[in-house]
């Protein structure tokens, strides 16, 4: 057939009849009207003459007549649709590449907006928490986001914590529910009566049994009679009358078995609030035959089972003893004052090889429960077995081994690498201030796998000195330089220079020098050399050491807490302070002064904090006749004496002989100064002031149980509270 404007047969030799033509009364039906329709090729699945992505041929003439241009117009738009209903599927020929890939691209590009959109919405509706306020101490907590927490650093030097008043490991509300189940969860038993008793049964030798009675301490008078009746009435009714004793005889404080475990059994019954973990041999008193130096190391009950803290303390007291005129039994007649049986301190220093972590080994003689000894070789065994070394136990009260660290060889300085901070806008700043700052620093030696170079002067800002000047001091006098140089790896500055003038240009060690604190810990973690040298100029905030630990840095390195802590110096004094109060007291922390005066951003503070308000909010929190020990900045103590009726009342000032010149503080201090005394200033008395009152059995805070006052002023409390 062929297009034409009549529908004639090919051939007459065929014998098909003719096609009928249609009338114009059909011409309404175009589709229907074409001799092939396209209609009828989609019913029957036969593929169209043209491709579908091409416009279809519009036919030169129709075999039916059209009356005007707008059934043109119609005719062209049926064709149109009937191309897109009769497109023919796809049988394994060529595809449109372009296409496709427009496609494809145009579906992932939907699915990162929906992406987009759901990512901001999280992000607006979630506020996640920092990850520097997740520590394993609600205390550290509150301490980052009261003082320290933002660049602005705002003095608040009414109370200082450091690492030690954090707990090691993550308390939770079961873990500090009863004490018989946390007595269970100690790493090491304490001693008990029952363990005392125990011991000296099993340390009385058989031979103790069958003594003769011509050797016994208590003799028998044997002159009502003679033979084997007077001796078999004196078993049945033995003469106690007739008992003969020396009162006088000087004791053996050191070789009698029983007088030790009379001493340990004074010891545990008179503290009860402690928990004691060893103690060493009685010492005898020379020049007197009746007493005898005992020491102990012990933990408060309270650190043990409530708080985590891992600080043990060292006691050692003089025991008066007396003998009964009846029984002849030694009875202990009185316990002295704190650190008083001078005769029982150990001196000397923890010996170790140099360079390497050392301490001291428990004597032989010391009194160790079974039990305990049992527990610490099963500890020993399994640090062992993982290849980790013991960790060593500082106790307040020991020795104290702060010396410098020494590289021990050319070789080992060489194959050492070192990061030091230079200037920065730490200097004279609040103690606070530098603490912030210098654990960034130790946070990124610590990242970087380097030693840290540090400067042990440290400036103390003329708010802690009495002369009013900023004033140069030893890092030692404020901070456990001990436990950290055996914690981190550090090294004097000092030192460090002599050995880089040394070896430098000998072994050609390089260094890396940066000025720019977005030189960030991770771009540098791929620097080879020898030191690296961060400089901080003169342009405040940007010269803050802090500043290295803000923006991207913040969630990789993490300041480490545990490596700082108070020097022992400073916590000896605030073992003493507790010990005279036989670590049984309560406390309160009373914040006057400026803030009391500024009625504008403080109103009700003046007023919580008198005497009587006080008396008021103490009173169903702290028993009447109970040692309360008052933390304040109020210079006038009497302004307290309305509580000395119901409370005995005690403050920092009421132990000034534990810092004088006859004391042992203020001794070695001006060793450690090369002769030169040292002050008991500011900042020691805030750092001591702020242990002695967490140590209380129940502490009260100013803004969180006296006032509803704002610690930084009005509308400055956190939301949740």
């Amino acid at each position: 057939m062929e297009w034409g404007g009549r529908m004639k047969p090919t051939t007459q030799s065929t014998g098909q009849r003719r096609p009928r033509v249609p009338s114009k009364k059909h011409t309404g039906g175009v589709i229907s009207t074409l001799p092939f329709s396209l209609a009828s090729c989609r019913l029957v699945g036969a593929p169209l003459p043209f491709s579908s992505q091409s416009q279809i041929p519009f036919p030169s003439s129709l075999p039916f007549p059209l009356r005007s241009q707008s059934e043109l117009r119609s005719a062209r738009k049926m064709l149109g649709r009937a191309s897109g209903m009769a497109a023919p599927r796809w049988r394994g020929g060529s595809l449109d590449l372009r296409a496709a890939l427009r496609s494809g691209g145009n579906l992932l590009f939907a699915l990162f907006v929906l992406a987009v959109l759901a990512f901001t919405l999280l992000a607006a509706v979630h506020s996640p928490d920092d990850p520097l306020l997740h520590p394993s101490s609600h205390q550290l907590t509150d301490f980052l986001t009261s003082a320290t927490s933002t660049s602005t650093l705002l003095t608040d030097d009414s109370v200082l914590r450091t690492g030690e008043d954090f707990n090691a490991s993550s308390s939770s509300g079961a873990g500090a529910e009863v004490g018989v189940e946390a007595e269970i969860k100690e790493a090491v038993p304490f001693i008990k009566l029952s363990d005392v008793a125990s011991e000296a049964e099993k340390a009385e030798p058989e031979a103790e049994k069958t003594e003769p009675e011509a050797e016994r301490a208590v003799t028998v008078d044997t002159d009502a009679g003679t033979g084997e009746g007077a001796v078999t009435a004196a078993e049945e009714t033995p003469v106690i009358e007739a008992v003969s004793c020396d009162t006088e005889a000087p004791v053996d404080c050191t070789g009698d078995r029983d007088l030790f475990n009379l001493l340990m059994r004074s010891a545990i019954e008179r503290f009860p609030d402690l928990h004691f973990y060893r103690f060493g041999r009685p010492v005898a008193v020379p020049g007197s035959p009746m007493e005898c130096d005992l020491a102990w190391r012990f933990r408060p009950a309270a650190d043990a089972i409530g708080t985590g803290r891992t600080t043990y303390y060292k006691d050692y007291r003089r025991f008066t003893l007396t003998r009964d005129v009846n029984t002849c039994t030694l009875v202990v007649d009185s316990v002295g004052e704190y650190h008083s049986g001078v005769g029982a301190k150990r001196s000397g220093k923890r010996k170790g090889k140099k360079g390497k972590k050392g301490k001291r080994e428990a004597p032989v003689t010391d009194f160790v429960p079974a039990k305990t000894q049992v527990r610490l070789d099963e500890n020993a065994a399994n640090n062992e077995a993982a290849g980790a070394m013991t960790e060593p136990v500082f106790v307040v009260g020991e020795a104290v081994n702060d010396s410098l660290p020494v590289v021990a060889s050319e070789s080992e300085f060489s194959r050492g690498r070192y990061l030091i901070y230079m200037g920065g806008g730490e200097r004279c700043k609040s103690m606070n201030h530098f603490i912030w700052g210098f654990l960034c620093a130790l946070g990124e030696a610590q990242f970087l796998n380097r030693t840290l170079v540090m400067d042990l002067n440290v400036c103390l800002n003329a708010r802690y000195t009495s002369s009013g000047k900023d004033e140069e001091k030893d890092f030692r006098l404020y901070f456990d330089f001990e436990h950290l140089k055996e914690s981190a790896s550090v090294i004097d500055q000092g030192q460090f220079w002599q050995d880089w003038g040394k070896w430098q240009k000998k072994d050609r060690l390089k260094n890396f020098y940066t000025e720019d604190i977005r030189m960030t810990p991770m771009k540098l973690s791929n620097v080879k050399d020898t030191l690296i040298m961060r400089k901080f100029g003169s342009v405040e905030p940007d010269n803050y050491w802090s500043r290295v630990c803000e923006g991207e840095t913040e969630g990789v390195i993490k300041r480490p807490w545990h490596f700082l802590w108070k020097s022992q110096r400073l916590m000896a004094i605030v073992s003493a302070i507790a010990s005279r109060m036989n670590w049984d007291y309560d406390s309160v922390h009373v914040v006057r002064g400026e803030k009391a005066q500024n009625t504008q951003l403080w109103p009700n503070l003046d007023r919580d904090t008198s005497p009587d308000s006080l008396l008021m909010t103490l009173n169903d929190k702290v028993g009447a006749g109970r040692y309360l020990y008052i933390a304040t900045n109020e210079p006038d103590k009497s302004f307290f004496d309305p509580l000395k009726e119901k409370y005995k009342t005690r403050f920092l000032d009421d132990f000034k002989d534990l810092w004088d010149e006859n004391s042992e503080w203020f001794t070695d201090t001006k060793e450690l100064s090369n002769g030169k005394p040292v002050e008991f200033d500011g900042y020691m008395r805030v750092a001591v002031d702020t242990e002695v009152f967490l140590r209380g059995k129940r502490h009260l805070e100013t803004f969180n149980d006296l006032t509803r006052d704002c610690k930084d002023g009005v509308n400055t409390c956190p939301a949740s509270s």
